[in-house]
């Protein structure tokens, strides 16, 4: 009876070898280190975990390495570069610079189900750090789930990687999955300009983004804390906290975000808003000397947000040296009948009617 295959098709095995036995050592990951048997299990060609994508593997570095030294007769070299083992989980430890900081626990219960009933299907890729130590370079789920599964030891890639590319490959796999939200991958970003001391164009290129959208993805991390805590959240999108970025004022942004969540105002509805906001530059900059609003303005800002609340829109409270006044945007004229409807009921209609009768005298004209 023919011996029962493991995995999916020919698994990775048949793509990266296990890691030399016998008499001739080879360094997985770190020059004149050796992996043992005792230290860490192989995973021969047969034990091959199906399902992983192997991509370009750097080469391993085979400092102190002298072939003639074994004793063996030369013979062509193993490809190297890459090696599967069976590592127990107390060897490896999380990824310092990992990029993610938000797991979803019912994505993590359902793998740690899956795991439990077929096993794990993808290796973790780690890289050698001593003799029995690796540190996790892609695959925290995975390695999580693993630990909540209750397993001993985990099918892994061990491969070289070097302390400034930790984070980059780290990010890589993230971005492939599309599983950072969009201020973890800003943040990725914006550390990866201080690791590389790289511009935009040079970071877009590393990554495989366009320069626009690394730009625009760091501008994300100049919104105020409150709007960063609700795009972390999922609560706002990327869109509409683009859309906020054009809103100069912190306590505006903040107000603005609120009503997004509260009223599920849509991207192209918040940027109209925000274009109507910028509109009025001169008002806020014509008044030079001190204002008798400067000393009023925390209730000035209270009274501002209640009429803001009460009639769904942005309201201005303005108070000068002898006099003050109220602004109150609208968005279109349908926008306006429905704030007349609520500060002076009837009126809407009545406007509307003299806006026509003006319109078609233009026309006799």
């Amino acid at each position: 009876m023919s011996e029962r295959r493991r995995g999916l098709g020919r698994g990775l095995g048949a793509l990266i070898p296990a890691a030399p036995t016998g008499d001739r050592v080879v360094s997985p990951a770190i020059g004149g280190l050796s992996t043992t048997p005792a230290s860490a299990p192989l995973l021969t060609a047969e034990r091959g975990v199906a399902g992983a994508t192997v991509a370009t593997l750097p080469p391993v570095s085979q400092e102190g390495d002298d072939p003639s030294s074994s004793g063996a007769p030369e013979m062509p070299a193993a490809p190297v570069g890459a090696h599967f083992a069976e590592l127990p989980l107390d060897y490896i430890t999380p990824n310092p610079r990992q990029p993610r900081e938000v797991f979803d626990e019912d994505a993590l219960s359902e793998l740690v189900t899956s795991i439990k009933e077929v096993g794990l299907l993808q290796p973790v890729v780690v890289r050698q750090v001593g003799p029995t130590r690796y540190e996790l370079i892609m695959g925290e789920r995975r390695f999580r789930a693993c630990r909540e599964a209750g397993l001993d030891a985990i099918p892994a890639i061990v491969r070289a990687t070097e302390d400034e590319k930790l984070l980059l490959d780290a990010l890589l796999e993230n971005l492939h999955r599309a599983q950072l939200n969009p201020l973890e991958e800003a943040a990725a970003y914006d550390q990866l300009l201080q690791d590389f001391n790289c511009t935009h164009d040079q970071l877009a290129d590393r990554i495989g983004r366009s320069r626009p959208q690394v730009s625009n993805t760091l501008r994300l991390l100049k919104l105020s804390p409150a709007v960063q805590r609700r795009v972390a959240a999922g609560v706002l999108s990327a869109g509409h906290a683009r859309a906020l970025l054009s809103v100069a004022d912190s306590e505006e942004q903040d107000r603005l975000a609120h009503r997004i969540v509260a009223e599920g105002l849509s991207v192209r509805a918040v940027e109209e808003i925000v274009t109507l906001m910028g509109s009025r530059p001169q008002t806020a900059t014509r008044s030079k000397g001190p204002r008798a609003g400067a000393r009023l303005s925390p209730a000035l800002s209270d009274l501002a947000t209640r009429l803001s609340d009460r009639f769904e829109t942005r309201v201005k409270v303005d108070l000068g040296q002898k006099k003050g006044k109220i602004t109150v945007e609208f968005a279109s004229m349908d926008d306006l009948e429905r704030i007349l409807g609520s500060l002076a009921p009837g009126e809407g209609p009545v406007l509307q009617r003299s806006l026509l009768d003006g319109d078609a005298e233009d026309t006799e004209d």
